[in-house]
């Protein structure tokens, strides 16, 4: 487990999933999985972007993240029902993103890295932004922890409390897109919402408090990380869904025991 790629792909996931699990609490408390499936989808189209005018990929990813997110937020309630614009705007960003990643002359790109991940092939480099990002949205939310969950859990309250929660909507919209950003190199575009909801879902049953379902998710985010590495490595399997697939495996036991015991 100390090798050279496999300490840095540990080291990625983990920065992950500093990021993710908290930030997940909160798409699973808003109903927003969907949301972040359309910001992760427009995940592709940034990658084909930015390798087309040469810049960088976190920061082509993170600027069409935003874009997405932007785009939702701003035609929500304009007359189509949520799931299906949604959906309408998820898939036409993938599609756009795979025809437009065709076109690129010259450019060798592996399309299953970043659809599915690459964690073993992380650098040096790739770790700084990966740990910068994850700083940068554990800041976001950390900051702005009061403001989210009184507009959470009731706008009315926000409002009269002095909290707009349409400001916070938008903290929480840049900190999807910034995750999304970290994660395409982690787990890659089409599993990054796994990462963001399953450890949260799976923390819910067991927290008293949303700080505690926060830390909670934090934890079997980490460790699903270092059991999919380590399962991964031996059953050669590919790395990033093995990691969903042991958060997945959490999920169903979570499930299990909150049905045993008669937790909700």
């Amino acid at each position: 487990m100390f090798d050279d790629f496999i300490l840095r792909a540990v080291l990625a996931g983990l920065g992950l999933a500093l990021a993710a699990a908290p930030l997940g609490c909160f798409v699973v408390w808003r109903r927003m999985a969907y949301f972040g499936d359309a910001t992760a989808h427009a995940a592709i189209l940034g990658v084909a972007l930015s390798l087309t005018f040469s810049v960088s990929i976190f920061a082509g990813v993170l600027a069409v993240a935003l874009a997405m997110a932007f785009t939702v937020s701003s035609l929500s309630g304009r007359g189509f029902a949520m799931d299906t614009m949604l959906g309408v705007l998820a898939h036409s960003a993938l599609a756009f993103g795979l025809v437009a990643a065709s076109f690129l002359s010259g450019i060798r790109i592996d399309l299953m890295a970043y659809l599915f991940g690459d964690i073993l092939a992380v650098m040096p480099a790739d770790l700084a932004v990966i740990w910068g990002g994850a700083a940068l949205v554990l800041g976001l939310v950390g900051w702005r922890w009061s403001g989210l969950l009184t507009a959470t859990l009731n706008p009315d309250l926000a409002r009269a409390e002095g909290v707009d929660p349409r400001r916070e909507q938008l903290v929480l919209t840049l900190a999807l897109a910034i995750t999304v950003a970290v994660a395409i190199k982690v787990v890659g575009a089409l599993l990054i919402t796994a990462m963001l909801i399953i450890p949260a879902a799976t923390a819910r049953p067991f927290s008293r408090t949303p700080e505690a379902m926060a830390g909670l998710a934090v934890l079997i985010a980490g460790g699903s990380v270092i059991g999919g590495i380590e399962a991964s490595y031996h059953l050669d399997t590919p790395t990033g869904p093995t990691i969903v697939c042991v958060v997945a495996i959490l999920f169903m036991l979570s499930v299990s025991i909150a049905g045993l015991t008669g937790r909700r």
